[in-house]
């Protein structure tokens, strides 16, 4: 299997667990104002619920940072001479990788502390299992984040860093994004 074949494999899980997890708090939702709508309040939504979204939340956003959805500043970057792009890169990757392992060291401290506490509405389930989210998202972000780092070095060091959302665009109308960066460079 391939590196890219890994790579796609990882999108689509995580893909499939955000669209699940959406589809959860979607049902949650639902059922919540169904529920109540009809006069029996169910005891453990809100507390479900709010748990569900930051799964959501987490998970996600890990999605997001491999396919790099998240906030950035090519247009900066790529105005840095080729040196300056690839340094300014790789710091904000390496504090990306380290504020996400320090999260997942801290998420593991967490679940140590939160050991025989369980949720209010269902005494049945430990805060052990509704906390897990914080060290394995934390990770499946530093795995993203490396993934994305030789590619995001090539294309600092060329001047390519484009939007993720112009990146879309560009592929959906069947455009080759380095193709056209290198059109619209100046000579």
């Amino acid at each position: 299997m391939t590196f890219d074949t890994l790579v796609r494999l990882f999108d689509r899980v995580l893909e499939a667990i955000a669209a699940a997890l959406m589809l959860g708090v979607t049902l949650i939702i639902v059922a919540g104002f169904v529920f109540r709508w009809i006069g029996y309040s169910l005891v453990w939504y809100d507390e479900v619920g709010s748990i569900s979204l930051c799964w959501l939340t987490y998970y996600a956003g890990a999605l997001a940072a491999l396919r790099g959805a998240h906030i950035g500043f090519p247009g900066l970057v790529n105005a840095l001479p080729p040196n300056w792009r690839v340094a300014a890169t790789l710091l904000a990757s390496a504090i990306t990788i380290f504020f996400f392992a320090l999260l997942a060291v801290t998420g593991v401290a967490v679940e140590r502390v939160l050991k025989g506490d369980t949720l209010v509405s269902l005494p049945d389930v430990s805060l052990q299992i509704t906390q897990s989210v914080i060290p394995i998202a934390a990770m499946l972000f530093v795995v993203a984040e490396l993934i994305r780092l030789p590619g995001a070095l090539r294309d600092a060091h060329r001047g390519l860093l484009v939007d993720h959302e112009i990146k879309e665009m560009l592929e959906a109308v069947g455009l080759d994004v380095a193709e056209t960066t290198e059109e619209a460079r100046p000579s």
